[in-house]
Order: C-alpha cells, then structure tokens, then sequence
C-alpha cells in the first residue's frame, strides 16, 4: 500500500478551512512522548515510491494526511492511494486535508492507479478519497472504476477501500459494495459526543449503519472501522463504541493516538500510553472482533496487507470451529 509525505502546498485559495477547525490557535501543542516519535523517511526504497507516484500523477493519504509511518511504508513499496482529488467538501477538525472546492474528477485516475499498482507489485493495495459531497452519488461509482481497473490489470491483487460515510447519497453505497472490494473501511474517528467539534460534517449513528449496511448486502466482504484516542474521550465511551462496531458486526477495528497537524486544529487532549492501546485490543478480541490492531502509531493503511492474510485466517479458523 503507498502513502507520500512531501505535500504540496496548495495556494491559499484553494486551502481554505472552516471555521471549526480553529481549536485554540495560540495553545500550546502538547509534547510528543518517546513512544510516538519515528525518523524521518530518507531510504532508497521510500524515494522510489515517491518517483512511482509521482509519474501517475496520484495522490497517498499519507503525504496528505502527514501519516508517521510513512518512511516504513514507503520504503516496503506499499501504499495508500487518494483518488478524487486532494480537496475535501468538509471541515473535520482533527484533518490535515484541505478544505475547499473540489476540481472535476479526473477520467484518467481508475488507470493510473491501476498503472501504479500493477508497477509496484502490490498484493494489497488501499484506496480512500477525500469527502466529495458536491457529487450526486459522492464518488460511489468512481470508486467502483478504480477498483475494476485494479482487477482488470492485478487480478490477484486484493482490494481494501477506506470511504466517506455517503451520507445523504441514496444508492451510492450499492455501487461500491457490488464493485466486490475485499475489505470496506470506513472510520467512526471518534466517540458520538466529540463528534460536533471533531467530526461535525458526519454522523455518528449513520457511520454505524453504513457499515452494518455493508453487511447485509454482502456478507463476504469484511469490515473495517477505526478511531483515535487522545481527543478527550472516556474509557466508557470507547466500550460502547466496540459495542456498537460489534452489533453492526464488524470484523476488524484499529486505534491510534490523535496526533495534532498545527495549532489550527483540535488539539491532543493525552498522549495514551501503550499499555492502555494494549488493554483494549485485549478488549475488542473478547467482544468477538476477528482482529483488532492497536497501538500509539497504528494507523487504518498500516500493514494492511498483512493484517488481510491475518483477518482470513481468522475467519476460516472461525468457521471451522463451528
């Protein structure tokens, strides 16, 4: 899966934000502990990626995102690619994407991204988006062209997708889960009461049935969702949110630590220690998630691949149990 990390900057116009994401602007940013710190991305392997992405003209998650893992990532040749643009239609307060008018779609990117993976070799691949509300079905079906292009040119490329919720877009979700990904994903991000100041474009109880939705419509597909903690969440809160990733019966779950792009944005509230990451994997595996991945770096395209191969084997081991 790939990421990039030298982002462009975009002129100012085009990088406008909301109002929403000025969460104390002259705070001060908290300190990173040890734990969270990683080097900076300088191999050979991390510059070859960045040149890939580059010549197809594609955008990663990672750069957009300024995703720690990056340098590791990069340097596997495994990537996370962003299609429909790098403008986002929200404001989310924890997100480093830009917020603006989005450009049209560009005809050409299902190919390259199809070009990119089939150049990298990739056995798994992650494709997300930014939010993209201005269109009629929110890039359901342009989704679902990225993903038959990847088949068409990597039959045996496994395919993980990590979606806006689509909400208010009737219909949209049926295109995407007849495109056959093998693992939806779709981020909750945080627990229902942040979400008037972290998420407040989104809905939580929407985001839930979504994946439910994913669900009942193929049930061979697995299901994914994540959260950071770090943004003034209660332990309670977290139980319940499993709980409720449960009873919409997804299999698969990651936690990471909130990590703030610039005193613009929702500030870190904590830097959670590792053993509390370890305690609720602990947690979700005896709720009945088939895996859980948490950690103060895990991020939801980190080692995808092999969390994959993980989440098979746990489902077969599960069937044959039965």
């Amino acid at each position: 899966m790939v990421t990039i990390l030298d982002r462009t900057i975009l002129p100012a116009e085009k990088r406008l934000r909301h109002p929403e994401k000025a969460h104390r602007p002259d705070s001060e940013i908290l300190k990173k502990p040890d734990w969270i710190r990683v080097k900076a991305p300088t191999s050979k392997g991390y510059s070859e990626t960045r040149e890939i992405v580059r010549s197809n003209k594609l955008v990663t998650v990672c750069e957009e995102a300024g995703c720690p893992n990056i340098g590791e990532c990069w340097d596997k040749k495994h990537a996370t690619f962003m299609i429909m643009g790098e403008i986002c239609t929200r404001a989310c307060a924890f997100c480093n994407v830009a917020t603006g008018i989005p450009t049209a779609l560009d005809p050409n990117e299902p190919e390259n991204v199809a070009k990119a993976v089939k150049q990298m070799g990739l056995t798994h691949v992650v494709i997300t988006s930014v939010d993209r509300d201005d269109l009629d079905d929110g890039g359901a079906q342009h989704f679902a062209d990225v993903i038959h292009a990847i088949r068409a040119t990597s039959p045996a490329t496994t395919i993980e997708i990590l979606t806006p919720d689509f909400l208010r877009k009737d219909g949209a979700l049926e295109i995407v889960v007849k495109a056959k990904p093998d693992v939806f994903n779709h981020n909750l991000e945080t627990v229902p009461s942040n979400y008037l100041k972290v998420r407040p474009g989104a809905r939580y109880f929407h985001s839930i049935r979504l994946l439910q939705r994913v669900k009942e419509l193929d049930p061979t597909i697995f299901t994914k969702s994540g959260i950071m903690l770090g943004l003034g969440e209660e332990r309670n809160e977290v139980l319940q949110l499993m709980d409720d990733l449960r009873s919409a019966e997804v299999d698969f779950m990651t936690i990471g630590q909130y990590l703030q792009p610039s005193r613009k944005h929702h500030p870190v509230i904590r830097f959670v220690p590792p053993d509390e990451f370890k305690s609720y994997e602990t947690i979700g595996r005896t709720k009945g998630f088939l895996l859980v991945a948490s950690s103060p770096l895990t991020r939801s395209s980190h080692h995808a691949g092999e969390d994959f191969a993980r989440l098979r084997a746990a489902r077969e081991a599960q069937i044959s149990g039965r």
